[in-house]
Order: structure tokens, then sequence, then C-alpha cells
């Protein structure tokens, strides 16, 4: 019998257990129940969300893939999401969550109006159904690796693909905090017992160094990568916690602006660390199996130890993606039914048939970003790029918070328009490309285009986040 196959079918039932446990929590028959947990999540469960959010496949697949290649560097990634998770905490998560709203362009209508509430879903759609998509990559490498004689890449992707549709669509955004309850602690605990035998079983440092080919860049904590690209990735996840709907629809889930903020602080501070175990064990591929692909590197170390250990870790992995991608989907799907359909399509639709079309986006959208994962290849490279676009979104809500002088009602949109047009040209025109990385010239367009603004449009917003909050 397959240990690592009953691990798995055991790790599936707890999850969908858990699931529709978390259906009788959000059986309000509103969509505030299904996709904002009715506003009750405490500390703790905003704590496990965001670490669930942030440390999925991108944060230990797409690190162990980077650091194979550039070796210790790549464990910055989690430390740029924990500082940026602590930021949101220390100065945004309690006001978003005292706004009462559902979405980020739900706030850009309430301060400025429509046209930027509509060129603000359009750009967290962008970034969601990209950032959603690599999950099922990192879903299926794990699978794959895992179970060779059961699953391919492509399989493990939709079985993957089931799995994250399955659990959203039952249980909401409470299914999400309750399986992150449990998978959190697992999936640390793993990564911790495996970086330690993986280390041992390899003779240690010493001995995996001798059959790196660049032992000296690999384990550098920076020159694999350089500085350049490790305060890029600074910049863009202290952006995306403050603007990406899936990270700031946590803190809308919070019972009180004191649990988004502790919540937020403490999820910052617990992912600082992972990133670099997942960067150790991508090096411990590259010294051990120099032939296997990047994208499976982690995965392949991970199997080559004890079987019972090595289906926990990797389940407790693959739930994590799970955790990421629930998260992920529900935010696009909240975008699609409250933003679009609601707003634009009928207005006056009641909250049990708005709750079930809600539901509906989410098999939709996971139907489309799992499309999209079909063709999506550079775990963390395809992260960056998409998140560089929550940088409009950042900017307005920090000066609509710190500034509120210099905000009119024309900034949202033409700030959020300037974001997109800027990642359209970034792909489109590679002559414009003449800063190290998209980022950089998303914030200085977008600021650029904010400041401007005032020059040609005299209308103030209507009131400041502080006034409304209160």
């Amino acid at each position: 019998m397959n240990i690592s196959f009953l691990v798995v079918v055991g790790y599936i039932i707890i999850l969908f257990c858990i699931s529709f446990y978390a259906r009788k929590k959000a059986s309000t028959g509103t969509t505030e129940g299904y996709t904002l947990a009715g506003r009750g999540l405490n500390t703790s469960l905003i704590t496990v969300s965001m670490v669930g959010l942030a440390i999925g496949g991108a944060a230990t697949i797409g690190v162990a893939e980077q650091a194979n290649k550039v070796g210790l560097s790549a464990g910055w990634y989690t430390v740029a999401w924990g500082v940026g998770s602590i930021l949101m905490g220390l100065v945004g998560a309690k006001r978003y969550r005292e706004l009462n709203v559902s979405t980020v362009p739900e706030m850009f209508e309430k301060f400025y109006d429509r046209k930027g509430r509509i060129v603000g879903v359009i750009g967290q759609l962008i970034i969601q159904l990209m950032a959603t998509s690599i999950q099922y990559t990192a879903g299926g490498a794990i699978l794959s690796s895992l179970l060779p004689s059961v699953f391919t890449l492509k399989s493990g992707m939709i079985v993957s693909a089931c799995v994250f549709i399955g659990i959203t669509f039952i249980g909401g955004m409470w299914s999400t905090g309750l399986c992150n309850f449990f998978n959190v602690p697992l999936k640390y605990t793993g990564i911790i017992v495996v970086t330690l035998l993986a280390l041992s079983a390899n003779g240690g440092i010493h001995n995996i160094a001798l059959n790196l080919p660049d032992a000296a860049t690999y384990f550098h904590p920076t020159k694999g990568l350089g500085l350049p690209t490790i305060i890029v990735w600074f910049i863009v996840m202290i952006t995306e916690c403050f603007s990406l709907q899936g990270a700031v629809q946590i803190a809308f889930c919070a019972k009180d602006g004191d649990a988004a903020r502790k919540g937020f602080i403490i999820g910052g501070l617990l992912m600082i660390p992972i990133g670099f175990l997942a960067a150790l064990l991508g090096i411990v591929a590259k010294a051990s199996y120099p032939e296997v692909a990047a994208t499976m590197a982690l995965p392949q170390v991970i199997t080559s130890l004890n079987p019972l250990l090595a289906g926990l870790t990797l389940a407790a992995l693959w739930a994590a993606d799970v955790s990421t991608a629930c998260n992920l989907l529900l935010g696009s799907a909240t975008l699609v039914s409250q933003d679009i359909y609601k707003r634009f399509i009928n207005p006056n639709i009641e909250e049990k048939k708005l709750m079930l079309m809600t539901k509906g986006f989410v098999i939709i959208l996971g139907i489309i970003t799992f499309m999209i994962a079909l063709k999506a290849s550079g775990i963390l490279k395809m992260v960056m790029l998409a998140l560089s676009l929550t940088t409009a979104f950042s900017i307005v809500f920090v000066l609509t918070l710190f500034a509120p002088s210099i905000c009119r009602k024309n900034s949202a949109f033409n700030t959020g328009l300037a974001g997109i047009i800027v990642l359209i040209l970034w792909q489109a025109v590679p002559a414009v490309r003449v800063v190290p990385h998209v980022i950089y010239a998303e914030w200085i367009v977008c600021l650029a285009v904010f400041l401007i603004t005032p020059l040609f449009d005299s209308t103030s917003i209507k009131s400041g986040i502080e006034e409304n909050a209160a």
C-alpha cells in the first residue's frame, strides 16, 4: 500500500470535512457570511489566513525552484512578504477593517467615482487571476513528485484545481481560515524537520557545497540574486500587502480593527524565516539531483526521505498551496460578484441569490485560472510581474489616508489606468524597459500621474478615509 497516497487521500478528506463544517458557520444566507466570514475572524484566524496566503506554492516550490538556480538568496522572498504584512498591520489593516467595504474597487468608488471602481476591478482581476493560476502549477508539481506512478504534472494540476475550487465553493472564507488553522502548524513543522533531515542525509552543508558548481555564490545571502532584485521583491511585496484583494479581504474579515492589526503583524513575523529553509532544500536538490527540473527541486528532496515523513510534508505543502489558491480564488469571485454583477448588472439582487452567484463565479474563475496555468512557467517571475500592478492601488490608498487634500475625483481612475498601461507596454514594447524591473516603472508613472491629476482636476474627493471610518 502506498503510504504517500494514503496520506494525500487523508488530507483531502480532512480538508473537505473542515470545509463542510465551515459551511455551517457561513450559512447565514448572506454574501458577507460567505466571502468575509461574517466579519468574525479573530486574531489567530487572521494570522493563519495571512500565513496561508503568503506561504503557498510561490513561497515553497517557487523559492526552491529559484534557489536551485541562484542559491540561498531566494529565501528573501518570504522576508519581503513578512515585512509587507507587518507594515500593513502597523499602517493599514485596522483602517481597512473600519471602512466596512468588501473590495478594494468598492473603496475606490466610495471615495472617488464609478470609473475609478471600474479600472480598479479590471486591475485587481488581472493580478488575482495570474496569482491564482500559478498555484495550480505548484500543486501539480507536488502531487506528481509525491506520487509519480499516479500523477503527471498535468493530472496533478487537475486534481489540485478540483480541490481548490471545491473547498472554496463549499465554505468560502471560513473554509480558508479554518483550513489554514490546520495547515500552517503542519506545514512549518514539516519544512523544519525535512530541512534538518535533508542536510543530515547529505553530509551537512560542507559536503553539499562540494557538489555545487559555485558554492560561494549558492550560500551567499545576497550574491545569487543580487541586491537590486531583492530590493524589487521588497518593493513589490510591501506594495501588494496594501492593495491586493486577497490580502486586503483578510483585513475585511476581522472581527475588529485590533484583530486585523495584530493578525497581520504576527503573521508577518512568522513568514520571515520559512523562505530560507525552502531555499536550503532547493540547494540540496541542486547538489544531489543536478539533472532534475528546477520546479521539481523541493519535491524531489522531500520524497528522498522517510516515506511517511515525505508524504506528510508534501501533503502539508500541497494543502498550503490549497489555502493560498482558495483565498485568491475567493477574492476574484468577490470582485466579479460585488464590483461587476451587483454594481452594474443586477443592483437589486437578493443576498441569497448573490451568494449563489458568487459560488458560480468561483467555478467559472477556477476553470479560467486553470487554463492560464497550463501556459505558465517560472513561478516567482510570474508572481512578481502580476503583483507589480498593485502599485496603483497602494498609492491611491496611502495618499487617500495621509494626504486627502491632494486627492481629486479622477485620481483613482487615472492612476489605475496608468498602472495597467505600464504593465501592457512593459510586456509588449521591450524598448520601454529603461529601469531594471516593471515595479520601478509602475511607481514612477503611477505616482507622477496621481500628483499631476490636481493640475487638471479641481474636484476634491468626498472625504478622507479616517473621517469615513469614524
